[in-house]
């Protein structure tokens, strides 16, 4: 007999805290963006986090501050609010979808390395901040103070693409906020990159996150009856992963690296769960 929706616990939910905004993006991407699912009752986001041990008030308060952000679309029929998406959160879904999905996304694209340099004024710490995350998110590390690094051929406009439009004067230095300044580079023979790699990316802190997924993930037979929570806690997991594990040369990398094993890990679950997640939401849905 199949065990009702919430009725089980997240088997390792004493152990793990997400973020409540980090389970809704998850849930997002993997049920409104690929799953196509439109605006949602709130009702349905608290039960679903509240599985996963996030509180009512703490989803309503991630909700109020996604809704200001433009992330999602506030929707209110009678006593009813729903929340749907916006075109800032397509675009960011599915930038992220682009790697969640990607055939080997921990590999870089291309070869050299893509450079970074920037500068924000004192005044304009939310720009700072920003892009710090952004380029993060596409892979930099920060090689030395104003300096990031990039394995592989990486798409700066796109990876900034929302501070870059934010400015009004784009990236013109002479507009006195956000100065940034791209190229693309090689190795010079008889100078490895080795030493960058070790500077800008702390590998056996990669590692360790890897072997983190995998000890959550990898003996976890999928359980159908709670695939709408467990595939949000995996998505959101996985993404937790790419945020942490940038695409780096296999050359830089021990023999052992893990990350073949974590793409195994999602892979599998993924399949296993996504098709009744769907099928979970639709039942809730007509409740």
């Amino acid at each position: 007999m199949s065990t009702p929706p919430g009725d089980a616990p997240d088997p390792d939910r004493a152990g793990v805290r997400r973020r409540p905004e980090q389970l809704l993006l998850a849930f997002m991407g993997e049920l409104m963006v690929a799953g196509g699912a439109g605006p949602l009752p709130a009702s349905v986001l608290i039960a679903v986090l509240g599985e996963l041990g996030v509180g009512e008030a703490a989803t309503r308060a991630a909700l109020s501050r996604m809704a200001a952000r433009h992330l999602l679309a506030p929707v209110r029929v009678g006593r009813t609010v729903s929340y749907g998406l916006t075109p800032e959160s397509v675009r960011v879904l599915g930038e992220a979808r682009g790697r969640v999905f990607d055939d080997d996304p921990f590999a870089p694209h291309g070869s050299g390395w893509t450079l970074v340099s920037f500068s924000v004024p004192e005044r304009r710490r939310d720009v700072r901040h920003r892009v710090r995350a952004q380029l993060a998110w596409a892979g930099f590390g920060l090689l030395r103070d104003g300096l990031w690094i990039a394995p592989g051929e990486v798409d700066v406009a796109r990876a900034l693409g929302g501070v870059h439009d934010d400015e009004p004067d784009g990236v013109d230095p002479d507009d006195g906020d956000l100065e940034l300044l791209a190229f693309r580079a090689h190795e010079v023979p008889g100078f490895s990159a080795a030493r960058s790699v070790r500077t800008a990316w702390r590998l056996e802190a990669m590692a360790a996150r890897h072997e983190q997924f995998q000890d959550r993930w990898a003996d976890r037979a999928p359980d159908v009856d709670h695939a709408l929570r467990d595939v949000t806690a995996l998505v959101a997991d996985w993404l937790d992963l790419l945020r942490a594990v940038p695409r780096l040369p296999a050359e830089h990398l021990s023999p052992d690296w893990p990350a073949a094993r974590s793409v195994a890990t999602f892979r599998h679950l993924h399949a296993a769960l996504a098709g009744p997640a769907q099928a979970d939401l639709a039942r809730r849905l007509t409740a």
